[in-house]
């Protein structure tokens, strides 16, 4: 503090004014320095504060907006695609979408990975443990999926763990009400519901794929696709070829059902199989299709397409016999008959009853190695087959046809086809001679019409009937028999090349049928392949497929309208 020492005054005015400290005036200057160091760290500590809180109102911002956490981790969710319904012919469902959730995680909000880890690895005991901790403690990863396509109950159980940064997404499931029984017509698709097999696939070959690419493919977009199966049909095929298996101790069967004036496809089974709403369960083994895509030497079934050829062409009548009293030999290979085949000159009905090699082998002969070719190269035997299913093998034939190819050609060894395919022709044989390619799809017979190929006259065509019919009932077809709908066929058997030899205990089992024989409406083919015990127990088992095609036709023909006939005589007309 300061006062007033001295005042001078000149003229009026003031002209000088003195100040003089009081003895406290060092202690004032004091605080006032005090003062201002502390109004200097309030506005530093105020800065600092104001710092803090601008960066902390930011964090928000960057959490409330710029990584919501609730949704913007997670990727885009776009419109769920579905796929069409698939229906049987007579519109009983097939496959279907099911709606369903999956679990994800968002590891960079995980609070507590070790208590994640350890609660859903006891709820999901197939979860890797040590996989599941290096995806959730990956803190850079913003989404990361942990459990596809869970149960509405596992959901629920999720949820009661309280876990934080877990979530569900809605995705769609495909799901096969029948399972096992149409599966390799079916197929199945993948996590992500892409068809990865069978009409699943075909549906994407067909564009449905690109609409799941532009999200066309919701399920109000997309119409039902029905089939030419008859579920009633594919049921009793399905039990039948499984049973087989057991019955036989094989190591693989299969049947189809084609409706001979359209080529529709009205049922088909392979066993080994699997179920398509969980394809990976049964591995490999059951994903193979062995009607369309295992190629085999179908043993005397290919006779048929020996006699076809043969008559066809002119080359021999119905009326002609061959030499079959002894074994023949081919550039140092020997042609045998089996043991109940006579042993003298056979007549072309007696050669396709007893299945004679011999005497196929002699008429083939005549016949010539080019125009043998020229007919099964028509009959589609050689080439690969067309049809919707994505799994169709081509056939296998020697690089270079020799005599002897052509020869054991003829009854069916050296060639190997699909069933189906064999099917196929077999059809178009007995139906007036005209090949319709197979279709997994309905089709008209007039549809059917424009697409016919006359492979045979129609004379051929009666020929091959009537040797079915005759074979149905006095020769090796005797017991796919069914009274009343008049069976025919021919029968098969194939020695199975094992380590590039034939076995003489292995064994490929056929039958081609048809019926009703007079005037057929439907070809069944069943195989069997390597059975262990036959209908007599037989070391090299033998009459396994014929008993099959007996067991499917006398529970599909009520289905499919057949009306039994227990007075007709084919034979007694020729």
């Amino acid at each position: 503090m300061s006062i007033i020492h001295n005042i001078s005054v000149r003229s009026g005015r003031l002209v000088k004014l003195t100040f003089e400290s009081a003895p406290f005036t060092r202690a004032a200057r004091k605080t006032a320095g005090t003062a201002r160091q502390a109004r200097s760290r309030i506005v530093t500590l105020a800065t600092v504060l104001g710092i803090v809180y601008v960066g902390m109102f930011g964090k928000l911002i960057y959490y409330g907006v710029a990584v919501d956490t609730t949704t913007s981790s997670i990727p885009p969710n776009p419109i769920m695609a579905s796929r069409p319904d698939i229906l049987d012919r007579n519109g009983e469902l097939l496959a279907t979408d099911i709606r369903t959730v999956s679990m994800f995680a968002e590891p960079s909000h995980m609070v507590d990975v070790d208590e994640a880890v350890e609660k859903l690895t006891q709820l999901f005991p197939e979860l890797d443990r040590k996989t599941l901790y290096q995806k959730l403690s990956d803190k850079r990863s913003q989404f990361t999926w942990l459990r596809r396509q869970l149960t509405p109950k596992q959901q629920n159980e999720v949820l009661a763990l309280g876990l934080p940064a877990i979530g569900f997404r809605p995705e769609v499931k495909r799901f096969y009400p029948g399972g096992r029984t149409a599966a390799h017509i079916l197929g199945y698709v993948d996590i992500d519901n892409k068809g990865m097999a069978g009409m699943e696939k075909y549906l994407d070959m067909q564009g449905l794929s690109d609409l799941e690419s532009t999200g066309l493919a919701v399920r109000e977009n997309l119409e039902p696709v029905k089939l030419s199966i008859d579920i009633r049909a594919q049921n009793v095929v399905h039990d039948v070829v499984t049973d087989a298996i057991t019955t036989y101790k094989g190591k693989a069967a299969g049947a189809v059902i084609l409706d001979v004036h359209t080529g529709e496809v009205l049922a088909m089974a392979s066993a080994p199989d699997f179920d398509p709403n969980d394809p990976q369960a049964t591995g490999s083994e059951g994903w193979l299709n062995r009607m369309s895509n295992g190629t085999f030497e179908m043993g005397s079934t290919f006779k048929t397409f020996s006699m076809a050829l043969a008559l066809d062409s002119g080359t021999v009548k119905l009326t002609d016999s061959f030499d079959a009293t002894g074994p023949l030999h081919y550039g140092g290979f020997t042609i045998h008959d089996d043991h109940d085949v006579p042993r003298r000159w056979l007549t072309i009905p007696e050669i396709f009853r007893y299945s004679s090699n011999i005497g196929t082998a002699r008429m083939m002969d005549l016949v010539g190695m080019d125009r043998q070719k020229d007919y099964l190269t028509r009959f589609g035997l050689l080439s690969k087959m067309q049809t919707e299913l994505p799994e169709v093998k081509t056939p296998t034939q020697p690089k270079v046809w020799k005599k002897i190819n052509s020869i054991t050609i003829s009854f069916g060894h050296g060639v190997a086809t699909t069933p189906l395919q064999t099917a196929v022709a077999g059809a178009a044989l007995v139906d007036g001679g005209e090949l319709i390619e197979p279709t997994f799809l309905p089709r008209s017979a007039e549809e059917a019409a424009k697409t016919e190929q006359q492979i045979v006259k129609k004379s051929t065509s009666d020929t091959i009937r009537y040797l079915f019919k005759l074979n149905g009932e006095q020769g090796s077809g005797r017991t796919a028999d069914v009274p009343g709908f008049h069976v025919g066929g021919k029968t098969g058997t194939a020695n199975k090349v094992v380590n590039g030899h034939y076995s003489h205990t292995l064994s490929f089992n056929a039958y081609l049928a048809a019926f009703p024989i007079d005037a057929p409406k439907y070809v069944v083919l069943s195989f069997i392949d390597e059975p262990l015990t036959g209908q007599h127990g037989l070391t090299f088992a033998t009459n396994t497929a014929a008993p099959m095609v007996h067991d499917i036709i006398s529970r599909v023909a009520p289905i499919l309208g057949v009306e039994p006939d227990f007075g007709q005589n084919l034979l007694a007309s020729y």
